[in-house]
């Protein structure tokens, strides 16, 4: 099992977010994906509650099954009001590497999930929230964390545009960004905390949030949706797509460098 989350250096990451993935076809997608060099693998589950989503996604069997289909390690970033220690014992046996926290939902249990997440289950952990999260909230959880992750807006009553991620993204969420950089830093820890972009990340915008701070960038639709609906495995779309923002990554970091 690759260790890499928390490995922070001059490389910027790609998290392969499966929200786009076609599951019909989810293990070769994810065998693409890894081949193609992306550093790990992202899947949100959602447990029908959360921002009335109404219905669950990204069940554990979706955990399984990307578990046997790479080496890389496995984020589960849970959209989930108040997920239990059940629920992240079920993740660890599962195949997960890293569970991300909602700030806003876990409750006030959230710093003893943490602890129960690496302590007891010896995983990584992560907390994450949306844009319009105060992002002081980070701070008190920047000691004991792997990754801090923040989430561009995203409209989710709009149409779906063929090839676009439904994230916007603001100028603010840039600035956010170096704020929150700014914060890892006074705390020591800018070293060994990832720090995410989540959502309208693309080969044509990176260079901006590398250049804020950003270690590793969250893609789905970049890497998963092109013109004509959801990539196909094997067609080379994928590996092409990954390359493309691989690319764009590595200029970024050489700028800033």
């Amino acid at each position: 099992m690759k260790d890499t989350i928390g490995r922070i250096g001059s490389k910027v990451k790609i998290a392969a977010g499966l929200f786009w993935a076609d599951y019909g076809i989810l293990g070769a997608q994810v065998e693409e994906l890894t081949a193609a060099g992306v550093d790990w693998i992202h899947i949100e589950m959602r447990d029908g509650k959360y921002m009335n989503f109404e219905a669950p996604r990204g069940g554990i069997d979706i955990v399984e099954a990307t578990r046997k289909h790479t080496d890389l390690e496995v984020e589960v970033q849970l959209q989930m009001v108040r997920p239990t220690h059940e629920l992240f014992r079920q993740l660890a046996d599962a195949g997960a590497n890293l569970i991300s926290l909602p700030i806003e939902t876990t409750g006030e249990t959230l710093i003893q999930s943490i602890s129960f997440i690496k302590e007891t289950l010896g995983l990584k952990v992560g907390v994450w929230a949306w844009q319009g999260c105060p992002l002081v909230f980070f701070d008190q959880y920047l000691p004991f964390v792997d990754i801090i992750e923040y989430e561009s807006r995203a409209p989710f009553w709009a149409p779906l545009q063929p090839g676009k991620s439904p994230h916007t993204i603001d100028p603010i969420v840039i600035e956010s960004i170096g704020a929150l950089h700014k914060m890892l830093v006074a705390r020591g820890v800018a070293d060994r905390v990832e720090l995410m972009e989540d959502g309208g990340l693309n080969a044509g915008n990176v260079a901006q949030f590398v250049a804020a701070g950003m270690t590793v960038g969250e893609f789905s639709s970049p890497l998963l949706k092109g013109p004509n609906g959801k990539c196909a495995a094997g067609s080379g779309a994928i590996t092409a797509a990954v390359a493309r923002v691989r690319a764009a990554l590595d200029a970024a970091a050489a700028g800033v460098c």
